[in-house]
């Protein structure tokens, strides 16, 4: 079975937690480094919910980056060309039914 989110959001927490303290950090250092509040990381490392503009800020300030990196898919998707290649098939569905009028 699929884990929960908050079961995830507590294992990135722990993870993060983690990392801090493998730098000797403490959470007011962390903070100010990743220049979030304090009772945000305090939310993000107990699992609590967090925005992900501070998870990334904190994974940033830990000097984690491929960690987000490892995120981005492989092959980058632009909806809007899809939009334009339906398009073009529209089109020429369209001229292929048109017939000449005599």
């Amino acid at each position: 079975m699929a884990r929960q989110h908050q079961e995830l959001e507590v294992e990135l927490g722990s993870a993060l937690r983690a990392q801090r303290i493998e730098r000797r950090l403490t959470q007011e250092d962390l903070a100010e480094r990743a220049n979030v509040s304090l009772g945000a990381l305090k939310n993000l490392e107990n699992g609590r919910g967090s925005t992900t503009g501070t998870m990334v800020r904190v994974v940033h300030a830990l000097g984690r980056d491929e960690w987000l990196s490892s995120l981005a898919p492989d092959d980058t998707f632009n909806p809007l060309d899809l939009v334009d290649s339906r398009r073009a098939g529209t089109s020429r569905a369209r001229r292929v039914r048109r017939r000449p009028q005599a």
